[in-house]
């Protein structure tokens, strides 16, 4: 305490200074208004400034609430989307309801619902590739589901624990999907086979079929796992082989793997129907 009266004692004269300082420029714009005016005017730009800053910092700190409430958001929008599409499909197929294809009718008007995820864990690179989600069974996550992106298809539940999910993605040697080109309705399956995180190869399309450069490869619906329609990618070359009645045709897949953060866990309500039919009727589903 004794040197800091030491220190203000030695500084007296400058601090006298500064003190009639602030006082002149106190009294100057008390009395002036023109001065006043520009006073509070450069006050408010510069008050401004520091809550305009303050808000960044704040609205940074609550990105990851914001994004999550963004994602519950899409998800609720994707599932209405998705009805209504389903619903235009069924309102365009004209059919005999026999007891066949009353079960076939179900499966096509269930509905979808979509549960947004976050993405904890993501590899690309191995030859079976794998995701973790933050979400599991208490948020009614079961293996089996499809996992989604606004970009297309990501991969499929493979196991569940209380509170997070593995995801088998596409990106997996054993992965095959049931697809089809949506210009002519062609079917065939979508393989990662490439070992390219960007890539994967459309089989089964018969070389009777035309197919271009730019045609888009969407899922086709069976097994009800993921909604038809939904993107896969787009083809990128189509070539033909002289000891294959199939044309090899690469796809450009729509989801950026290496950038995935969150993604949609979509539910079949019909899916357990389904299988249980399927079963007793010992039909093995291709998106297995």
């Amino acid at each position: 305490m004794r040197k800091l009266f030491q220190f203000i004692f030695r500084i007296r004269a400058f601090l006298v200074f500064v003190l009639f300082e602030v006082l002149s420029l106190y009294l100057l714009y008390r009395s002036n208004t023109y001065h006043n005016a520009a006073f509070y005017q450069s006050s408010n730009y510069y008050v401004g400034k520091v809550l305009e800053f303050q808000s960044e910092v704040t609205e940074y700190f609550q990105l990851r609430e914001q994004n999550q409430t963004l994602a519950a958001e899409n998800a609720l929008l994707r599932a209405q989307l998705t009805q209504k599409q389903e619903l235009q499909l069924n309102d365009s197929i004209e059919t005999v309801r026999d007891s066949t294809f009353a079960a076939a009718d179900s499966v096509a008007a269930a509905l979808y619902t979509f549960r947004p995820a976050r993405v904890i864990n993501n590899s690309v690179r191995r030859l079976n590739n794998y995701l973790t989600l933050n979400i599991g069974s208490d948020a009614g996550v079961r293996a089996g589901m499809g996992v989604l992106t606004s970009s297309g298809v990501v991969g499929r539940v493979k196991a569940v624990s209380k509170h997070y999910a593995t995801v088998t993605s596409l990106l997996h040697s054993q992965t095959l999907i049931s697809v089809k080109l949506k210009r002519n309705k062609s079917f065939g399956s979508i393989k990662w086979d490439t070992g390219n995180p960007e890539f994967a190869t459309l089989h089964y399309i018969p070389l009777s079929e035309k197919v271009f450069k730019g045609d888009t490869v969407v899922t086709s619906g069976f097994n009800a796992i993921y909604p038809q329609g939904i993107t896969i990618g787009r083809v990128v070359s189509v070539m033909k082989e002289l000891d294959k009645s199939f044309y090899t045709i690469r796809v450009k897949l729509g989801v950026d793997f290496e950038k995935l953060s969150y993604v949609y866990v979509v539910e079949n309500k019909g899916q357990a129907e389904l299988d249980t039919l399927q079963v007793q009727s010992g039909i093995k589903a291709e998106d297995e």
